[in-house]
C-alpha cells in the first residue's frame, strides 16, 4: 500500500489546492467586480488592490476549508469507486481503516497548515482587509460602544454608558473604588474626554462621593483632570479586533482584558477556542467524505459532489450557529464551539457501519 498511499496523498492534495484556487478566484472576481466602481472613484492604487485581494484570498481559504476538503475527498474517492479500485483494494485483504490512512494523512497535513495559517498568517491578512476598507471603502473606523466596564487598577472600576471613538468622548462615566466589598469612593461625571495635549482624561460636570469613618464627603466641579491607566486605544477596539491578533497576542490580550474585568473578553476566548478547533474539521470531514463516496452508485460522482456541498454547508451553518450561541453568553462556550466537530464525528462513526467490507 505504500505506493498507493503516496498516489492517494498526492492526488488528494493536488485536487484540494485546485478546488481552493478555483473557488477563491471565483469569489475574488465577484468581489472585484462589485467594488470596482469604488476603486475607480477613490483612485485606489493597483498595488493596494492586489494586496487587498491577496489578504482577502487568505481569509476565504480559511472560510472555505470545510467545503474544499470535503469536495476533494468525495471527488477522489468516487472516482476510485467508479473504477472499482476500492473494491480491488478491499478484495486484496486491505481493511477499510487501512485504506483511510492516506486520506487522513493528507487531511492532517491540511489541518496543520490551517492551524499555522489561522494562528499566525490569517490575523495579519484580516487586519489588512479591515485597514483597506477603512481607508478606501468609506469605513472611517469610528465606532460607538455602549456599557463599557473596565478595571483600571486594583479595586478600582470604571464604567462608561456610551463611548464614541471619533471624538474620544464617553458619557455617563463613573469611577468606583471598592475594597473587600465596600464602596470607598465614587466619582460620577456627565462626560469624560481625552485631552490630546495632556495625554490624560478630563471629566466634566463631576461629583465625588467619599465614604469615611466619620461620615461622607461630597464635592462637585465642572472640570477635572484624572489619571487612568487606560488610553483611547484600549477602548477603540473594532468589533472584529480579536480576529486580527495572532495566537500569542490573542493570549496576551485575554490576560489584559481579564485583569481589567472587561465584558468583551469572551469574544477573545471564543476566538482562541475556534483556532484550535477548526483544523480538526479537515480530518473529520475527510473521514465522512470517504465513507459517503466509497460505494459505486448509479448517480456517479456528480451526485456525491452535490451531497458533499450540502454536508459541508450544513457543517458551516452549524459552526456559525454554535459560535453565535457561544458569543451570546452560553454557560459552556468551549462545548458550543466544539459542537459541530462532535456532531459530525459522531455522525461519521455511525456511518462507518455502512461502509463496504
Amino acid at each position: 500500500m505504500k505506493l498507493l498511499d503516496k498516489l492517494i496523498i498526492k492526488d488528494f492534495l493536488k485536487t484540494y489546492f485546485f478546488v481552493v484556487l478555483m473557488l477563491i478566484m471565483i469569489v475574488l472576481v465577484l468581489d472585484f467586480t462589485e467594488k470596482n466602481d469604488e476603486f475607480i472613484r477613490n483612485d485606489v492604487p493597483t498595488a493596494e488592490i492586489l494586496e487587498y485581494l491577496f489578504n482577502y484570498g487568505l481569509y476565504l481559504n480559511n472560510l472555505l476549508t470545510p467545503i474544499t476538503v470535503f469536495i476533494s475527498v468525495i471527488f477522489i474517492t468516487s472516482r476510485m469507486a467508479g473504477r472499482t479500485e476500492i473494491v480491488a483494494i478491499l478484495s486484496s485483504g486491505v481493511s477499510f481503516m487501512r485504506m483511510l490512512v492516506p486520506f487522513l494523512m493528507g487531511a492532517s497535513l491540511i489541518a496543520v497548515a490551517s492551524f499555522l495559517l489561522n494562528g499566525w498568517v490569517l490575523p495579519g491578512a484580516t487586519a489588512g482587509v479591515y485597514e483597506f476598507k477603512r481607508e478606501y471603502l468609506k469605513d472611517d473606523g469610528q465606532y460607538n460602544y455602549q456599557n463599557l466596564h473596565v478595571k483600571v487598577a486594583p479595586d478600582v472600576y470604571a464604567y462608561i454608558s456610551r463611548y464614541y471613538t471619533g471624538p474620544k468622548t464617553g458619557y455617563s462615566f463613573t469611577l468606583e473604588h471598592i475594597k473587600d466589598g465596600e464602596l470607598l469612593s465614587k466619582l460620577s461625571a456627565d462626560r469624560i474626554v481625552w485631552d490630546t495635549a495632556a495625554n490624560a482624561w478630563e471629566v466634566r460636570n463631576w461629583k465625588l462621593r467619599e465614604l469615611q469613618e466619620m461620615g461622607e464627603e461630597y464635592s462637585v466641579g465642572e472640570q477635572m483632570d484624572t489619571v487612568l491607566s487606560i488610553t483611547p486605544e484600549d477602548l477603540d477596539l473594532p468589533p472584529n479586533h480579536h480576529e486580527t491578533l495572532n495566537l500569542p497576542d490573542l493570549s496576551k490580550q485575554i490576560k489584559v482584558l481579564e485583569d481589567r474585568g472587561a465584558d468583551n473578553v469572551s469574544f477573545y476566548k471564543i476566538e482562541r477556542y475556534v483556532r484550535f478547533m477548526s483544523p480538526f474539521a479537515a480530518i473529520i470531514l475527510t473521514f465522512i467524505g470517504v465513507i459517503v463516496s466509497s460505494k459505486k452508485t448509479r448517480g456517479g460522482s456528480g451526485f456525491k459532489i452535490a451531497l458533499g456541498f450540502l454536508l459541508a454547508f450544513i457543517y458551516i451553518i452549524l459552526f456559525l450557529l454554535s459560535r453565535t450561541f457561544a458569543e451570546a453568553g452560553t454557560s459552556y462556550p468551549l462545548f458550543a464551539v466544539w459542537l459541530p466537530n462532535i456532531v459530525f464525528a459522531a455522525t461519521g462513526l455511525v456511518m462507518y457501519k455502512t461502509v463496504p467490507r
